[in-house]
Parts: structure tokens; C-alpha cells; sequence
């Protein structure tokens, strides 16, 4: 049995808690904008000035090399913009097609403890994959989520193959989260060639229409608003034009 599947993922707020922002950016939001809104954020979330929010995107096609990212693990440097940033993990890609879904939560107002805090967002995409037929996995040396592949040729070993289709990466500052997780709903899988995703060469890489499932975006949305909401307690629609500190995150349709 996998460790963290019997870690308590409950991570609900204390009582008289408010509600979660649940604000979704349309079109394409540019990264260092992305990064540079989670920043204020997380300074006005932490001195009490805003609520902990919940920020879902899509990014123009692009590599992030977290802070365990080896330099040889980026295939194709001058393939797309590299951005390094602080998140937990190794290189992944972001890109059109992909929810990247950025989670600004108080720990302290919750539970402080890292670990559980990411089986709790393995949670939310497990869940999120099931009502949808999917099932997801943890594995033990692997964080993110993970979907047995009968229909390709078993490993050397004679286990199972299996590929990735959701991401985690976090970073905590003063006890509130950043970044996040990401889903591949429809990304262009050949995209992820330019970098071992995730340090991880022996796996491959998935989504939900390689799976056979052609998901639109906005109904994966709202699966996993409910599969967030069990986990982490209630969400309220966020208005761009209200809540971001000092201006909206823009996306700029590519």
C-alpha cells in the first residue's frame, strides 16, 4: 500500500472560515504574470487582507524547471521558454490544453503538514479522474498521479505500463501554498520530448483525450470544483475585476 493513501486528507479551514476564491483566467496567461499575481496573493492572503483562492489557467507552451530539476533532463533547451521557479519537483511543461490550476491555501488556518497537504491534492485529481471512469494512482517514489496502460507493451520488468496525467509542484512561504497541480485535458503530448518530465524516464506521459476521453475544458472545471469542495471545504466564484491585488491577472489569447 502506498504511504500516502493512508494519510487523512481532509484539510478543511476552521470554523467561521470564509469561503475559497474560485477564479478562472480564459485564453492564455503568460507565466512570469502568472508567477507575479501568486506572489501578491500570497502576501495578501498571509496578513489576512484576502482570501485564500484557487486560480485556474492555461499557459502558452512552455518548460518550468523546479527546484530539483537537473540540467540534463532539459532535451530541448531552445525549444520553448525556460522558466525556473520555486516550486517543488523537476522540469515539466505547461501549454494550451493543460489546467494548471494554482492553489493559494493557509495552512496554518488548516493542518501544516506538507505531506499531507500534497496526498490532499492527489486526492482532488484522483477524484476528479473517477468521475470521469479514469482511475488514477499514487506510487510511492512518484509524487502526481498516474494510469495503468493495458493497451501499451508491459515494462521489462513485466509490470504494467503506465503514464502521467497530473502534475504537483508547491511552494509554501509563511505557511500559504503557491503553484500547484496540473491535468493534461487535451496539451500536445509530443510537447513533453523536450524534457524528462518530472526526472522520470521510464514512464510516459498521458492525457485525457489520449485516454479516449475528449473532455472539454469547462466540464473538467466543474468535476474538479467538486472533487476541490470535498477535500477542502466550500468555494465562491472569484470576479477578476475584485479580487486580484491591485489588477486582474490578464490572459492573453494566443
Amino acid at each position: 500500500m502506498n504511504q500516502r493513501d493512508a494519510l487523512e486528507t481532509r484539510f478543511f479551514a476552521g470554523e467561521n472560515q470564509p469561503p475559497i476564491r474560485w477564479l478562472i483566467s480564459e485564453g492564455l496567461t503568460p507565466y512570469p504574470e502568472a508567477v507575479d499575481f501568486m506572489e501578491r496573493e500570497v502576501e495578501r492572503i498571509a496578513a489576512g487582507d484576502a482570501d485564500e483562492l484557487v486560480w485556474l489557467v492555461e499557459h502558452p507552451p512552455l518548460y518550468t524547471a523546479g527546484t530539483s530539476a537537473r540540467p540534463d533532463d532539459l532535451v530541448a533547451p531552445d525549444r520553448f521558454e525556460v522558466f525556473s521557479t520555486g516550486r517543488g519537483g523537476e522540469y515539466t511543461y505547461h501549454g494550451p490544453g493543460q489546467r494548471v490550476v494554482y492553489v493559494m491555501l493557509n495552512l496554518k488556518r488548516r493542518r501544516p503538514d506538507v505531506r499531507a497537504f500534497v496526498s490532499a491534492l492527489e486526492a482532488v485529481i484522483i477524484s476528479t479522474l473517477e468521475s470521469m471512469n479514469v482511475k488514477g494512482e499514487r506510487r510511492e517514489d512518484r509524487v502526481g498521479v498516474w494510469v495503468q496502460r493495458k493497451d501499451k507493451p508491459r515494462l521489462g520488468n513485466g509490470d504494467l505500463a503506465e503514464d502521467k496525467i497530473a502534475a504537483i509542484g508547491i511552494r509554501l512561504r509563511k505557511w500559504v501554498s503557491f503553484h500547484g497541480l496540473s491535468i493534461n485535458v487535451d496539451p500536445d503530448l509530443e510537447h513533453f520530448s523536450g524534457i524528462v518530465p518530472c526526472g522520470v524516464r521510464t514512464h510516459g506521459v498521458t492525457s485525457l483525450v489520449d485516454l479516449g476521453l475528449p473532455v472539454p475544458m469547462h466540464e473538467v472545471d466543474i468535476r474538479l470544483r467538486e472533487a476541490f469542495e470535498t477535500v477542502f471545504g466550500p468555494t465562491r466564484e472569484a470576479s477578476q475585476a475584485s479580487d486580484a491585488a491591485g489588477k486582474s491577472p490578464s490572459a492573453t489569447a494566443l
